[in-house]
């Protein structure tokens, strides 16, 4: 046989057939690069075939996950083009059946010369009448994944053109072997997609049941840097400083300390030095005997005392008189105390977690603390969380709050999704002992059973509605920004950008005309100066 391609009849141009080869598997690949979604490559690669070689209607059958009635397998067309959707839809083959069905059976490509001719060819999907009147051949190649046929790849094709017959079989075997290969990416994409949906679930699964069991909720990443922290430490025996905002939940974790240590079973004393006259706190830390002072009729064992054993949680420990500073250092450093009006020394185990909402450091400074007390507090610091930080868990702690005062208080009050959306929207300085209470108002107060958005504005402080009913107003900045250098702002106007907009640095720098990026680098080289 010649090898001269047939000469065009008298009608037809000469076609530059290597460059249309080229052109169209330049496009195929060029669309594997833009998406890894197999169905839009195959969809424009059936498209190519026909549009730049004349293989027309060409259609991509695949294996389908379920057999029929009979335990039959069959395939089916899953993306074709110049196939109508009624065509398609007929499109359905069991093994073995027809030539289509015989690809897939035996995993050899088939040549239909002329399909008039064969017995096999079914025309289910295309009817003969819909085919040119000239002769019409078929070619069906078996697309495979990992050696297992998992398809067929076909076309019609006229039999009288200007192109080698082996020319379009080399290209389809090409474009055949690239959709096994995106079949098999696929398979591997959805396998891996799989496994990490499982792996999320039971990560997830198991961030709720750790943070459950020490009663937090929440599992935002400031949330879980903290609690991690928490937990590394709680084997040891040294002395834990939480740090934090008010009403940020540090009883919440000095509680979880004691837990997650082996001191679990034994006491966990609680107390809020804030709230304790300074006249009394000798006594209530330390204990006293009878007659130590008018009134002490009988010898009382302190918090230290009670704690034996366990762990001694002193909330706002910045408010410890400087008297008692130097007492506490001591039963810090050698384990022992004297009571109150006593002379004997006895010996304590008390694992302590201490807080403070306040900058110790600066207190030290200001001459408000002991250095040497604060340096042995400071030994594990653990820096809490405010919950403007963990905003994606408000939702889950506004539920939380809203289920326990329903309970206790035997009302049926639900929060609208605009409501709640308004309650991750608003900053909370009080944190969540703000949130809580708020919860418990509109649960006692509300008139019906459905808060909205509108409604929950009504319950919150008059300084804070305006901030849950319309968006923050930020400083406008200009829409182009121009150059400024890395001294553009001073240390001081980037902390008072800071601080008019409540922390935020996204609105302190839009303020400021600085992107978000310039104003965290700014703001790194003052702090370090």
């Amino acid at each position: 046989m010649s090898s001269r391609p047939p000469t065009p009849p008298p009608n037809e141009t000469p076609t530059d057939w290597r460059a249309q080869e080229l052109l169209l598997m330049r496009q195929v690949m060029a669309g594997v690069g833009r998406s890894l979604a197999p169905a839009e490559v195959f969809r424009e690669m059936l498209h190519l075939m026909s549009e730049l070689l004349g293989l027309n209607r060409g259609r991509l059958v695949l294996v389908d996950d379920e057999a029929t009635a009979d335990g039959q397998r069959q395939a089916s067309i899953r993306h074709a083009y110049g196939l109508t959707k009624a065509e398609t839809a007929r499109g359905r083959y069991r093994w073995g059946e027809g030539i289509t069905g015989r690809v897939l059976a035996s995993g050899l490509p088939a040549i239909v010369q002329d399909v008039d001719a064969e017995p096999l060819f079914l025309f289910r999907a295309v009817r003969r009448a819909q085919l040119p009147p000239q002769t019409v051949a078929f070619i069906a190649l078996p697309v495979a994944v990992r050696g297992a046929t998992v398809g067929v790849l076909a076309c019609h094709r006229i039999r009288s053109r200007q192109r080698h017959l082996n020319d379009d079989l080399a290209l389809l075997r090409l474009l055949a072997t690239l959709t096994g290969q995106l079949l098999e990416l696929e398979q591997l994409v959805a396998e891996q997609t799989r496994q990490l949906q499982a792996r999320n679930a039971a990560l997830e699964r198991a961030l709720d049941s750790a943070s459950a069991r020490y009663g937090l909720i929440g599992r935002s990443n400031a949330l879980l840097q903290a609690l991690a922290e928490l937990e590394r430490v709680s084997q040891s025996q040294a002395t834990v400083l939480l740090l934090g905002e008010s009403g940020s939940g540090k009883e919440l974790f000095a509680r979880a300390v004691h837990l997650a240590s082996p001191r679990h079973d034994q006491p966990f004393i609680k107390v809020n030095c804030a709230a304790i006259p300074e006249s009394l706190f000798e006594s209530e830390l330390f204990g006293h005997e009878r007659g130590a002072f008018t009134g002490a009729a009988g010898a009382r064992a302190g918090w230290f005392e009670q704690a034996h054993g366990g762990t001694l949680f002193l909330d706002e420990i910045g408010e410890l008189p400087l008297a008692l500073q130097s007492k506490l250092l001591r039963t810090l450093q050698e384990g022992t105390l004297v009571r109150l009006g006593g002379t004997r020394e006895q010996r304590v185990d008390v694992r302590l977690v201490a807080a403070t909402h306040r900058d110790l450091a600066r207190d030290v400074q200001a001459g408000r603390f002991r250095q040497d007390l604060y340096y042995r507090l400071n030994v594990v610091p653990i820096r809490l969380p405010s919950l403007r930080e963990r905003r994606e868990d408000v939702r889950a702690i506004a539920l939380h709050f809203l289920s326990r005062a329903n309970q206790t208080h035997q009302r049926n009050v639900h929060l609208g999704a605009d409501a709640l959306s308004a309650l991750e929207a608003h900053d909370w300085p009080g944190n969540i002992r703000e949130l809580g209470n708020l919860i418990e108002r509109v649960v006692l107060l509300a008139e019906g059973t459905l808060v909205d958005a509108a409604a929950l504005r009504r319950f919150m402080p008059e300084r804070e509605r305006a901030a849950v009913a319309t968006p923050p107003i930020v400083d406008a900045a200009p829409l182009v920004r121009e150059y400024q250098s890395a001294q553009s702002h001073s240390a001081q106007a980037l902390r008072e950008a800071l601080e008019r907009h409540q922390g935020n640095q996204t609105r302190a720098a839009q303020s400021l005309g600085l992107t978000l990026r310039q104003f965290s680098y700014r703001l790194r080289k003052a702090q370090l100066r």
